[in-house]
């Protein structure tokens, strides 16, 4: 009986500490749709949310929070230029299995120091986590042609590491921008907010985001996607009606 009262004691001591240690994030969006026309030169994407507790904040390590963005993945050829009998041509190339054609990551200190190497690697955090180059692993110099990606992408302004961009108020409310660049490519977004503390992930929530064409260049894009050849004959035609309504209108200001 004294073990089981002590065990009792015990369990009652440890249980305000159990529930104070509860965090989860309720995350927010300032829009689910993106839609691309004509005259598209990028959107801002808000991303807000809020951590909900059980109990007091827990003491120990500070919280710390990743918001990352990641847009549709597939396969990439990566290719190295050589110069050879005085031009430049493409010489060897490396197929990485996954990359995202977006990724960026938003955070509230360095990432390196909020983030554990293991943990980055679990939830493919850091941009060089994102990319999957399983198909890569017998290559030498594959990391190369990795970063020569992220270099290429990130001038291009489709990868972004935003450090220190997170507002996070009262360790409870939390607020980041991302920007959306103009050659976005249209699918499923992914939007992820990551909790931390000590490096360890204690809790992440996820939305969605729809980019897609509208109008005209919708109907265009699926035209070239789903039949090719019709797209080809329509651009044919629309050249020649162009080449003839130019010829006509330069005949008219001669006479």
């Amino acid at each position: 009986m004294r073990a089981l009262a002590v065990l009792l004691a015990l369990c009652a001591a440890l249980w305000p500490a159990a529930r104070a240690a509860a965090e989860t994030v309720v995350p927010g969006l300032s829009q689910s749709r993106v839609a691309i026309t004509a005259n598209f030169d990028g959107s801002e994407l808000l991303v807000f949310g809020a951590v909900r507790r059980d109990g007091p904040p827990p003491g120990g390590p500070p919280l710390h929070v990743v918001v990352t963005v990641e847009g549709p993945s597939g396969p990439v050829t990566v290719w190295r230029k050589s110069r050879r009998m005085g031009i430049w041509i493409n010489s060897s190339a490396v197929r990485i299995t996954q990359a995202p054609a977006f990724y960026a990551v938003a955070t509230t200190g360095p990432l390196a120091e909020i983030i554990s190497a293991t943990e980055d690697l679990r939830h493919r955090v850091s941009i060089p986590r994102a990319i999957r180059s399983v198909g890569t692993a017998g290559t030498a110099d594959a990391p190369d042609y990795i970063e020569a990606l992220v270099r290429l992408r990130s001038a291009a302004d489709l990868y972004q590491l935003r450090e220190g961009s997170v507002e996070l108020a009262e360790d409870a409310l939390l607020r980041t921008s991302v920007t959306l660049p103009a050659n976005l490519t249209e699918g499923l977004f992914t939007v992820r907010i990551l909790l931390l503390r000590g490096g360890t992930v204690i809790d992440s929530a996820s939305r969605t985001i729809d980019v897609q064409k509208v109008g005209i260049e919708r109907f265009l894009f699926r035209l070239a996607r789903e039949e090719p050849l019709a797209y080809g004959a329509l651009a044919l035609v629309l050249a020649i009606a162009a080449g003839w309504a130019a010829s006509e209108g330069f005949r008219r200001l001669r006479g």
